[in-house]
């Protein structure tokens, strides 16, 4: 018997496909939410699900339970001996597929992102010519395209921000990476908060009330509403629209800015930023929060925050994860006074950071690992036997080898390697955690064509 991860049988009836379990799926309650021989071809029972807390799904051939794609054929699935290992471990045949997927991902990502940037390039164009005004309408459409991109997929963030070998146009490409990986961090931290809420509310008035709770009546809680989401997501595309009144000289500049330099950047938000959106007369609170407050501190007396006029406890949760996503990013993109820096890096300095802080900020965090993951696309990693691979997806996560053990390039195309799965557990495909990280800037020279192909090189925007 196979167990699948949910969102993997998602995307398989949303492109067309049938799953069948051949086996009955209970919430933990008990309550029935799918009967062992329905073929499922409808995704919204599979949302009602996930929605009920249940991620992992098992599928038993045995009882004529399978996958098909679109056209009838049946997915075929490699029998998996230790359920311990199964969560993201694909066989050959789910490999093949997976990189399928990526690419599939990646050209459609190419085409969403090219036109978000059209669309950014456009609304700072009219800012820096009005003087701070500029068609919000243009952003709703943009913000709204991309999170119906991001719906599809849990990973699809990945396939749609820069690749971190780019420099050039970096507020561009700043504010749709901001918004994608925000907004898939939101929804993740959305998802996992309610699904603990629901399962104490549930246990509370289940065992206060005992039969008195019919289990319709209990409906599933939710942080943030859809509508609340969308304008957050507006809020992480615009959340440095004030550094457009910034002096380009002081922006871009090669060397360390003076303290009166300084000044003028960190007005960007809360007074820049604030600015621009009165003049536009946008009060969302969301939106306005996000601007004036993502740089701002998110423990007590954490140095270099700003502005100051509200303690930590009183940062709406948004802004907080829009810092975390604005943090990341800046690290993990090349500037024209600063090399990237290995994402690996970035995400762990992150969690060491802020763990432990409170609650709520972990929380955030975990969600934010999660979605980003410890080992996010574009990461280079040294394996236990020598080589050099690039992580094309952080579920396994899944590399590339490009050098042989002795750390020259591959020429030829090499085949990925899924790190999770229980064979390559069992064998020297393991990432070395003592080799020191490095930059993939450092290395960008010893990468293949095949791996090339998808990146930017850092003479190219």
């Amino acid at each position: 018997m196979n167990k699948l991860n949910i969102d993997y049988l998602i995307s398989i009836v949303d492109k067309g496909g049938g799953v069948k379990t051949g086996i009955d799926i209970f919430n933990e309650r008990g309550v029935l939410l799918l009967e062992k021989d329905v073929i499922v071809s409808d995704v919204r029972i599979l949302l009602n699900i996930k929605n009920n807390g249940v991620h992992d799904i098992p599928i038993n051939p045995d009882n004529a339970g399978g996958l098909w794609d679109q056209n009838g054929n049946q997915i075929i699935l490699k029998p998996v001996t230790d359920d311990s290992d199964s969560e993201k471990s694909y066989s050959e045949t789910d490999i093949e597929k997976k990189i399928n997927e990526i690419t599939q991902l990646r050209h459609a990502a190419s085409i969403k992102y090219r036109k978000a940037k059209g669309n950014i390039k456009k609304i700072i164009g009219d800012i820096r010519s009005s003087g701070g005004q500029f068609d919000f309408d243009l952003v709703e459409n943009t913000v709204t395209d991309l999170l119906q991109f991001l719906a599809k997929n849990d990973n699809a963030f990945s396939y749609l921000t820069k690749e971190i070998f780019s420099f050039d146009d970096y507020l561009y490409n700043h504010s749709i990476n901001v918004c994608t990986i925000g907004v898939a961090v939101l929804n993740k931290f959305n998802e996992n908060f309610g699904a603990a809420i629901n399962k104490f509310f549930t246990e509370f008035l289940f065992k206060t009330f005992e039969n008195d709770i019919d289990d319709a009546q209990v409906q599933p809680f939710f942080y943030y509403l859809p509508d609340e989401l969308e304008d957050m997501a507006c809020g992480f595309f615009l959340h440095d629209v004030g550094k457009v009144l910034i002096p380009d000289e002081i922006l871009n500049k090669d060397s360390a800015l003076t303290s009166d330099e300084y000044a003028i950047v960190k007005t960007h938000s809360f007074e820049k930023g604030i600015e621009i959106l009165e003049r536009n007369k946008l009060h969302n609170a969301f939106i306005k929060n996000i601007a004036k407050y993502h740089h701002c501190a998110l423990f007590k007396d954490e140095q270099n925050c700003y502005p100051y006029d509200k303690p930590p406890f009183e940062i709406p949760l948004y802004v907080k994860i829009c810092k975390l996503v604005d943090i990341y990013d800046a690290m993990t993109s090349k500037r024209i006074y600063k090399e990237a820096i290995n994402p690996i890096s970035v995400v762990t300095e992150i969690f060491r950071k802020y763990a432990g802080k409170d609650p709520m900020l972990r929380f955030i965090l975990h969600s934010f690992v999660k979605v980003v993951g410890i080992h996010p696309p574009g990461s280079i990693v040294f394996l236990q036997n020598g080589q050099m691979a690039y992580v094309i997806d952080s579920h396994g996560p899944l590399v590339i080898p490009f050098t042989d053990t002795n750390g020259s390039t591959i020429a030829a195309r090499q085949e990925p390697i899924d790190i999770g799965s229980i064979y390559e557990k069992r064998n020297s495909f393991q990432i070395d955690r003592r080799k020191p990280l490095i930059s993939p800037i450092d290395v960008y020279d010893s990468l293949p064509s095949f791996i090339k192909e998808n990146v930017k090189s850092p003479d190219c925007s």
